[in-house]
């Protein structure tokens, strides 16, 4: 690496790189790219003092599209000698316009230098000098299609990248140059540490920009697995934002509490606990310049964010067990209970054997404070009260943490949703409970919870979360109903009190199903003669609770009676006569509808035989 540029170009580079490193928001507020304008000039007079580029290269065009440029066109080289020393550093230059031009939202002129860039690369861009800078020009092509929404294309650099990266890593090894100093003199070159350290920091950002073209695939497992080797090499090169790491593994956690995969859900949470930790506690670096505690609203809604992550898991672990253990009409199934006892074990030695070493972040002391996390937390699936409510416990704990930053002023969709979530803790925990009256105490705590929003909600603007509010307070007062009236069941003679009760749960019931269905009607109304694909089951569920209700209505007085029974009719007779003229409302209830059918035929003669007792009284 003899034939040192002179200094002239030396400096003149050095100072184009200075000028792009200011930040915008130093620049004059009617010329925010002054500086960026100021580094363009230098480079093309450093690009004017290296002389025009060689024009009889025996390689594809400047404008040759990124499947032109895979690993096997033409043999590498090393790049030796004064005249590819030149291409090099004239590479480098095109790579630093092609930067600047992306930064000033020039995108084409952007392209076209990154193109020129990689097409002076192409002989030499298995070498030690040219290796990096290659791969970071496709990266940056990489990005910049990703931004015009041609993601396939993008996805093509960006693999040739990791392609090359790998082929390099194999054939080689070494740590390769990187591009600035093909403008520095022999004595101020990088050690092989510092080399090692940028390169690989190349690759890091390769992956990372992989994981989001896979997750706008909607290839989520190769996204996944990208995003978390994105996160590991982070931690191992000390090269992370500890608020953007945390964030990133919490949304990655969230990937792995979808498919169920509970122990690498609480890996990632737990992890993003410890680094989000480290905020404002360890100092400042090129890759964390500012201190991220400084920013203390965006500090508040992370910290929030991640709460929300962790809600999820808990609640989601829950539900899980539930579908594991109930039977066909939701209650706890003691058979299918004790094949979970008797398969924890086998569960146990399997997961962490074999899973917890493929998803674990960071070494050493970091690695410790991780596992301490973890090992607060269970990731098997609760099979008895005591489990579960050790598990709603820790969600309640997050629920008051997302809460203090997602409040009904200004996050009014996301406090509705911590909300609707503390409501579903307390909703499967009931189901873990085997006392019926703390089940309606449960139920209880979810309509205090639930009924304040519905007068701080305007449905015109929040027509759809409204709705969800109306059917869930219904829903719950519902179940209640159904508890007090297995309690009154048990009972030899059942009080007044209790009858009052069954049929005060039962109004309520009524009155919440009554307001979700009349906000199906249009502006005169009417209810729709076609119900919308996204509210078809909950407004049949809705129909069929209503006709179940009126049916469960106490009361002494035969003639209301045979009126509760005549309105329970009416909403089984909708259900069924909708279902005949709309096929596909009947796969959404096959259980209500065959159970609606039934009513229909045998209400009318019930409703006979009472009319008949009526007239003999």
């Amino acid at each position: 690496m003899a034939n040192a540029p002179g200094p002239e170009i030396r400096e003149k580079f050095q100072a184009a790189l200075a000028l792009s490193r200011v930040e915008l928001h130093k620049n004059p507020e009617k010329e925010p790219y002054k500086s960026k304008y100021g580094a363009r000039a230098l480079l093309e007079e450093v690009r004017a003092l290296l002389g025009p580029a060689p024009e009889d290269e025996d390689e594809p065009a400047a404008d040759d599209g990124p499947g032109d440029q895979a690993l096997g066109a033409g043999e590498p080289r090393e790049a030796e000698g004064p005249g590819a020393q030149r291409v090099l550093r004239l590479a480098v230059v095109e790579f630093h316009l092609g930067v600047n031009h992306i930064d000033t939202e020039e995108l084409s002129a952007g392209e076209e230098h990154l193109v020129r860039c990689l097409s002076l690369l192409r002989p030499y861009r298995l070498s030690l000098g040219c290796v990096s800078l290659y791969i970071q020009a496709q990266n940056n092509l990489g990005i910049l299609w990703s931004e015009r929404e041609e993601i396939e294309t993008a996805r093509t650099y960006l693999e040739s990248s990791e392609a090359l990266y790998s082929q390099y890593m194999k054939e080689i090894g070494s740590p390769p140059l990187d591009p600035t100093e093909h403008f520095l003199p022999e004595e101020e070159k990088l050690t092989e540490q510092e080399r090692s350290k940028r390169f690989e920091k190349v690759y890091t950002h390769n992956l990372y920009y992989l994981a989001q073209v896979y997750q706008h695939m909607e290839m989520f497992e190769k996204a996944a697995h990208y995003c978390h080797s994105t996160l590991k090499r982070q931690l191992e090169h000390n090269a992370y934002h500890p608020m953007e790491w945390a964030i990133n593994a919490a949304t990655l956690s969230q990937f792995y509490i979808n498919k169920l995969c509970f122990m690498e859900a609480r890996h990632c949470l737990s992890a993003a606990n410890v680094i989000f930790g480290q905020i404002g506690k360890i100092p400042a670096t090129e890759d964390t310049p500012e201190v991220e505690g400084d920013v203390p609203e965006l500090y508040h809604q992370r910290k929030g964010e991640i709460a929300r992550c962790w809600i999820k898991y808990c609640l989601t672990l829950m539900q899980n067990a539930q579908l594991s253990m109930q039977d066909n009409i939701g209650e706890l199934d003691l058979d299918k209970q004790s094949e979970l006892r008797a398969l924890r074990k086998k569960e146990l030695d399997e997961e962490e054997s074999v899973r917890k070493r493929a998803v674990q972040f960071g070494t050493g002391e970091l690695c410790d404070a991780i596992s301490a996390v973890e090992e607060k937390v269970r990731y098997l699936r609760p099979l008895d009260f005591e489990e579960a409510r050790e598990l709603f416990l820790l969600g309640q704990h997050y629920v008051c943490e997302a809460k203090e930053f997602f409040q009904i002023d200004g996050y009014v969709t996301d406090h509705i949703e911590v909300v609707q979530d503390h409501s579903a803790l307390f909703k499967v925990l009931s189901f873990f409970e085997a006392d019926m009256e703390r089940r309606c105490k449960m139920h209880k705590r979810r309509i205090a919870m639930l009924e304040p929003l519905t007068v701080d909600l305007n449905p015109q603007y929040y027509l759809l979360v409204s709705r969800q509010i109306q059917f869930e307070i219904a829903h719950a007062y519902y179940d209640m109903m159904d508890l007090k009236v297995a309690i009154a069941d048990k009972l030899r003679d059942p009080d007044s009190h209790i009858v009052k009760k069954i049929n005060s749960l039962n109004k309520s019931a009524l009155k919440y199903y009554q307001l979700f269905l009349d906000s199906l009607r249009d502006p005169n109304k009417v209810f729709p003669e076609h119900i919308g694909e996204d509210v078809l089951r909950p407004a049949m569920l809705a129909k069929f609770r209503v006709a179940r209700l009126y049916g469960k209505i106490i009361t002494a007085d035969p003639k209301k009676e045979l009126e509760n029974l005549a309105t329970s009719l009416e909403h089984y007779k909708f259900i069924v006569d909708y279902c005949e003229t709309h096929p596909e409302a009947a796969q959404e209830i096959e259980v209500e509808l065959e159970l609606s059918k039934e009513m229909v035929s045998l209400l009318p003669t019930k409703m006979e035989r009472f009319r008949a007792k009526m007239a003999l009284t």
